[in-house]
């Protein structure tokens, strides 16, 4: 999803900081800075960049309202990139004004060009999941059935194609993968895409259930077959004639279940619990399992002839960390989603928030993923969601090594030598770190949450950066003569 090289529009009178940063960001980044607020340039100047950088400091000889307006004439434009604003970092008014009005992301002045090149990379990326997530909605707008599947990743791109070429054929097909990566909905998708679409598709589960109910949910019974049975019932297997029968967790199925499933496939005819009447049916199995069923099979736990009948053609669902491209996309899908659910404000991630859901390993799949999205909008009151709003799993994964609050900084000066990398992160952890606690008075609770970490590991951070209280004003000083000091 990355460009090779990202273009960026600085919109700013002040072409002097543009060039400035164009230097500091180095390859990677094409910076053009245009002075210009006319609205009918709007048009060419957006068409060509990746990301805006709107200048909307008070030293940049540009009124604060004149600013405002050109934002919102940027975010009338139909599928503008990404705009970051470039503010004075004590106008917190004015950055909180331009998140309202559309703003990704607002940066305090001096800008630090480690962050920057982060946000601008950051930026585009969540920009070119939400053009995706369009497209993929006008795809299902005009027909295509994906169901709640999601992914623009290579493998998924792969099994999407698989799925549409095995739907119109009536075929067995057992669907494998982790628990949470969707396989009923795949199910759904290729039942939906066949035949037999217009039939009905019965779901059940195997799972953690003792074999007598489920031979009763599968097959049904007759009046009296059991004490209790007063009534006859209809098995999901009967339910499912002419349509599709989804069998998830079939590795939990139990041996004694095991012929008379096959004898389904094979005969497609079975009898209910307490009749022997045989009766005829004709359905598509699409099964699913976590579990490795060639294993089963050499130990004896799973019948090889029903094996074969069930895999004739496998469909591997692949974990979410294996598939990382596709989390930006499907975390937006989840924010549309939940939004429209719970009557929410929330429009966008915070760079914060979505470093850690793409760091994440998620053991749970996009089941997990979801419902992360999903609490972190329950708990939302504005239009931006916070780290702060992740369980705490996922909290400690954000780090100042990549910035979730805003430092000052930025280019070595030509004189003095450049500083190794771990230097310069250690001297940008500790600039974050006492300016969010000067900020919040020493309060280490609120810096913590401020700055989106445990408050034990802002302590621990604290300890190995030795960081104390009557440093503060010391380090304004050393912020002057920095090899990392101020561009301007």
């Amino acid at each position: 999803m990355d460009k090779e090289l990202l273009q960026i529009s600085f919109l700013s009178l002040d072409s002097g900081l543009g060039e400035a940063i164009a230097r500091a960001l180095g390859d990677g980044f094409s910076l053009r800075t245009n002075g210009s607020s006319r609205v009918d340039q709007l048009q060419e100047l957006l068409s060509w960049a990746d990301v805006v950088l709107l200048d909307l400091r008070q030293s940049a000889e540009q009124a604060e309202e004149t600013g405002l307006r050109l934002l919102d004439d940027i975010s009338a434009q139909p599928a503008h990139p990404p705009i970051l604003v470039l503010c004075d970092a004590e106008n917190r008014p004015l950055m909180l004004r331009t998140i309202e009005k559309g703003a990704t992301d607002s940066i305090p002045n001096p800008p630090n060009i480690l962050e920057l090149r982060l946000l601008f990379r950051r930026a585009y990326r969540m920009s070119a999941a939400e053009r995706e997530l369009r497209h993929l909605n006008a795809l299902q707008a005009s027909g295509r059935r994906l169901h709640g599947l999601l992914g623009s990743s290579p493998a998924m791109q792969e099994l999407f194609l698989m799925a549409e070429r095995i739907a119109p054929c009536d075929v067995n097909v057992l669907v494998t993968g982790e628990t949470g990566t969707g396989k009923e909905l795949l199910a759904r998708a290729i039942h939906h895409g066949g035949a037999r679409g217009s039939g009905p598709l019965i779901a059940f589960s195997c799972a953690n259930l003792p074999e007598t109910l489920v031979e009763d949910e599968l097959f049904g019974h007759e009046k009296g077959a059991f004490t209790g049975a007063f009534l006859a019932r209809q098995g999901r297997v009967e339910a499912a004639n002419h349509g599709t029968l989804f069998l998830d967790e079939i590795g939990d199925l139990g041996l004694g279940l095991q012929p008379k499933l096959l004898r389904v496939l094979q005969e497609k005819t079975f009898e209910r619990l307490g009749s022997n009447k045989t009766i005829n049916v004709d359905v598509r199995l699409i099964s699913a399992t976590n579990r490795n069923l060639q294993e089963m099979v050499q130990q004896g736990k799973f019948r090889e002839d029903l094996f074969y009948r069930l895999n004739v053609v496998e469909l591997r669902l692949p974990p979410l960390r294996e598939r990382r491209d596709d989390i930006s996309l499907l975390a937006h899908h989840f924010l549309q989603r939940s939004v429209e659910l719970f009557h929410k404000k929330a429009r966008r991630f915070s760079p914060a928030m979505m470093q850690a859901l793409e760091q994440y390993n998620w053991p749970g799949n996009v089941r997990e993923l979801e419902n992360v999205v999903q609490r972190a909008v329950v708990l939302s009151d504005g239009h931006t969601l916070e780290a702060a709003q992740l369980p705490a799993t996922l909290r400690s994964i954000v780090t100042v090594d990549e910035p979730v609050a805003r430092p000052a900084v930025v280019e070595a000066e030509s004189n003095v030598p450049p500083m190794s990398y771990e230097d310069e992160i250690r001297r940008f952890k500790r600039n974050l770190i006492l300016r969010t606690l000067r900020e919040y008075g020493w309060r280490k609770a609120e810096s913590a949450r401020a700055l989106g970490v445990a408050r034990g590991y802002l302590h621990r951070l604290i300890h190995q950066l030795e960081i104390h209280e009557e440093e503060t004003e010391i380090s304004e000083k050393e912020g002057d003569t920095s090899p990392l000091g101020p561009v301007m």
